[in-house]
């Protein structure tokens, strides 16, 4: 087992390194500079700037820079926050993210998977249809809709009312100012558990070690809780790992909405400032959250369903 996870950890250290080659020249490649800007800057002042950025250097040369900087735990400069560097401003917006991110997959999981079992074990009746269409619902409405039709209901319509909320703002993250936007970030996820529950439980209680629990007269609660939960739970792990990944670093959509200062904001105003560093800064500390997730997935795996075992034979 523990060979097979040493491997993984193996595959996934070329698997960033290839993310952060492709993401760096794509950034370089891409028209425009993070000096560019409505007002022209004078030559002289723009020299001096891509020199004291090192733009002016080879671009294989900023490459291996950059490697050797990631490597002693420094993202870089930000080009248009000029009184920080990268890191500091993920160490600044990740703790929000964190706290939001979360909260939205504790709310997923503990509303989704529910539903989807409750819809599941009652296959083509009228809760299961209810259930059904409103997670269709939840999946089909995209998050920008729905968080200005929170900010509308919530923020404006409510305003005089004991349900009003704040539209936006993170006022050093007051109760009240998470609601809104945590609800929107969970709000697809749910939708998207109760779907995958439904139809992994749905398969589950199908299966002949589930009939042959329930035809040796087995209580119906102790045959889904202790034979079919396990099996149905697989595909909403697989599901999670990735869904956490992006949940944790910040969402772009309801962050920039809801006025956070998340690292999934500053990812925007870095895309849109052609900040590279930052924008780099982010990616890389997404992309190995997701690497870790997958690899905690593959340990749950073993967890929930015995037949899963990782050896020599298998790996």
């Amino acid at each position: 087992m523990w060979s097979y996870f040493a491997k993984r950890v193996a595959i996934g250290v070329p698997t960033l390194w290839a993310i952060i080659t492709v993401c760096f020249f794509l950034m370089r490649l891409t028209p425009g500079g993070p000096f560019d800007a409505e007002a022209p800057v004078p030559a002289d002042i723009l020299v001096n700037l891509r020199a004291r950025y090192h733009l002016d250097d080879p671009l294989w040369r900023q490459y291996l820079d950059y490697l050797v900087g990631l490597l002693h735990g420094d993202f870089g400069p930000s080009f248009k926050y000029r009184d920080f560097n990268v890191t500091g401003l993920i160490a600044q917006g990740l703790p929000v993210s964190l706290q939001n991110g979360f909260s939205a997959l504790l709310l997923a999981i503990v509303i989704g998977v529910p539903l989807g079992i409750f819809a599941a074990l009652a296959q083509n009746t009228r809760r299961d249809y209810i259930v059904s269409a409103a997670a269709m619902t939840g999946i089909v409405i995209p998050n920008f809709v729905m968080g200005q039709v929170l900010i509308l209901v919530f923020g404006v319509w409510l305003k005089d009312s004991v349900f009003h909320l704040p539209a936006g703002g993170w006022d050093d993250g007051a109760f009240p100012n998470r609601i809104l936007p945590v609800f929107c970030l969970a709000l697809p996820y749910i939708a998207y558990l109760v779907r995958i529950t439904r139809g992994s439980m749905i398969e589950a209680m199908r299966a002949n070690y589930v009939r042959t629990a329930r035809a040796k007269g087995l209580p119906f609660r102790l045959v889904v809780m202790r034979h079919a939960l396990n099996s149905a739970l697989i595909p909403v792990v697989t599901f999670l790992g990735p869904a956490t990944a992006f949940l944790l670093t910040g969402s772009m959509v309801v962050e920039t909405i809801f006025q956070i200062p998340g690292i999934g904001r500053y990812f925007v105003q870095g895309a849109l400032n052609r900040d590279y560093t930052l924008v780099m800064g982010v990616t890389i500390l997404s992309a190995a959250l997701i690497i870790a997730m997958n690899l905690l997935v593959d340990i749950i795996y073993s967890l929930l369903d015995p037949r899963v075992r990782y050896n020599e034979a298998r790996s």
